[in-house]
């Protein structure tokens, strides 16, 4: 039965359903992700000033891209390409684009409607702006419920088995050994409260993604010459040019899209819970910087991992090789037996990242439906470690299952909530772009202007010695005015 919905969940409804709503999202807000790219820059340079207490932007972005990379980066780009040829590749890469933009205004909207708690930390998310912008309470816990389930518990589960076994092929490290090092080592990070979760990422998450990427370019400089070769292999499998290799178009279209999906998760409803957290002067600050975190995950890490499996021999098609097999062998074929250990590394630490990652969407969750005083979050902590000892022990394909039901769920009440605050993510967009063709070169966000929405006054208060201009509706703006 578990088989039978995830089937039908994400192979047919939620693949229509995002890439339906990433294109609706890309046209309706004329390619902001394309638009704003390089604004992404700009943006991030300013992405580390914070008010004390607070986390940053560039924190946020970092513990965001920890939660999106993972292992579909290393595994998940080989299942696509032995599954669906090289031209998955492409695929993938249309799918994060469109990402960008659904990203965009997930995390814009998280930004818009976070609210202050008695800590003087924000708190956001799906929940927060399914109950503050739509009105609707019990659509809301039923997001946190399913978010606490999928993420909380069972994905962090997953993870530890998937380093335990990972460390286990590669080095021999029994499974015990390996529970009891992941669940140490994620102690010393969440008993620290989300500030030290923070400074964790922002130190991790760069090294790891850096890392990852240097060893990429190491490949490219090594196989320079073959690179056309590789992109053409690419661009021709994607058409259908060359079915044999592969499974043709639609076997590339399909894996493509699945794995793009699953490694952003754009519209999933996860990033947008660290989105809220950072402090920024405009909620569209931080929807920009997180459509360039899908950007990361999938345009350049994902790349990197189909540039190392086309540039070796080791990849055939219709090979027996696949998944992280694929990708250890053809890092040790370009440089050597101690690739599969660097693969295998690189695997645990993305795979770490994305529990401390879960850890704090629980967490939320908690604090979203008032379980966040000191005992419930301590437990809640315990429980983790537990699940992450017991997880490193079994075979959890029935709790994978599971798992990625409730995430299917989750997935579509947030992509409702989406649909229905459109709306409301064009407005707070067109207001930060008004401001900056009125040359203010750090929009700021200013609560008074939007009346109409249930915007937290503690999260957003109006900034000292500024008055701002009315909103300008789009068809007032369409009518010359007098000179």
């Amino acid at each position: 039965m578990l088989d039978f919905l995830n089937d039908l969940l994400w192979g047919k409804v939620l693949i229509v359903t995002l890439v339906a709503i990433g294109v609706l999202f890309t046209c309706s807000s004329r390619f902001v992700q394309l638009r704003h790219f390089a604004a992404m820059f700009g943006i991030l340079r300013s992405a580390f000033k914070h008010q004390k207490g607070q986390i940053s932007s560039f924190q946020a972005l970092t513990l965001s891209v920890a939660g999106r990379v993972g292992a579909g980066n290393i595994a998940g780009v080989a299942v696509a390409i032995t599954l669906g040829g090289p031209g998955a590749v492409f695929w993938m890469w249309m799918i994060g684009l469109l990402g960008m933009a659904t990203s965009f205004f997930e995390c814009t909207l998280a930004q818009a409607f976070k609210v202050r708690g008695s800590n003087g930390l924000y708190r956001g998310g799906p929940a927060f702006y399914i109950e503050r912008g739509l009105k609707s309470r019990w659509l809301a816990v039923v997001f946190s419920i399913l978010l606490l389930v999928t993420f909380g518990f069972g994905f962090s589960a997953l993870q530890s088995y998937t380093i335990a076994t990972s460390l286990n092929d590669t080095l021999g490290l029994p499974a015990y050994a390996c529970a009891a090092l992941i669940a140490g080592l994620l102690a010393a990070i969440i008993f620290g409260g989300l500030q030290r979760i923070a400074r964790f990422a922002e130190i991790l998450v760069p090294v790891m993604a850096l890392g990852y990427l240097l060893m990429t370019l190491y490949v490219l400089g090594s196989h320079v010459e073959r690179i056309p070769e590789a992109l053409l292999m690419i661009f021709n499998s994607a058409f259908g040019l060359e079915q044999a290799v592969g499974g043709g178009v639609g076997a590339a279209i399909l894996h493509g899209i699945k794995r793009g999906l699953f490694s952003n998760e754009a519209g999933l409803g996860s990033a947008p819970n660290v989105a809220a957290v950072a402090d920024v002067p405009h909620p569209v600050n931080q929807g920009i910087v997180q459509a360039f975190s899908v950007f990361i995950d999938t345009l350049v890490l994902c790349s990197c991992t189909a540039m190392i499996v086309l540039l070796s021999e080791v990849y055939q098609p219709g090979g027996n090789l696949g998944g992280i097999a694929l990708t250890q062998a053809a890092m040790a074929e370009h440089v050597g037996e101690w690739g599969r250990a660097f693969v295998s590394l690189a695997l645990f630490c993305f795979c770490f990242t994305s529990m401390v990652y879960n850890y704090y969407l629980g967490e939320n969750s908690l604090s979203f439906m008032g379980l966040d005083s000191p005992v419930a979050v301590a437990s809640f902590r315990l429980l983790t470690l537990v699940l992450i000892l017991w997880g490193a022990l079994q075979d959890l394909n029935t709790v994978f299952a599971f798992a990625d039901l409730t995430m299917a769920l989750l997935a579509l009440v947030n992509l409702i909530a989406l649909l229905l605050l459109l709306k409301v993510g064009l407005r707070l967009m067109r207001d930060y772009e008004r401001q900056r063709a009125a040359g203010i070169v750090s929009p700021s966000f200013d609560p008074s202007m939007f009346p109409d929405l249930n915007i937290d006054p503690q999260a957003w208060p109006i900034p000292q010695g500024q008055t701002a201009a009315p909103e300008v509706s789009d068809s007032a703006r369409a009518k010359p005015q007098p000179s």
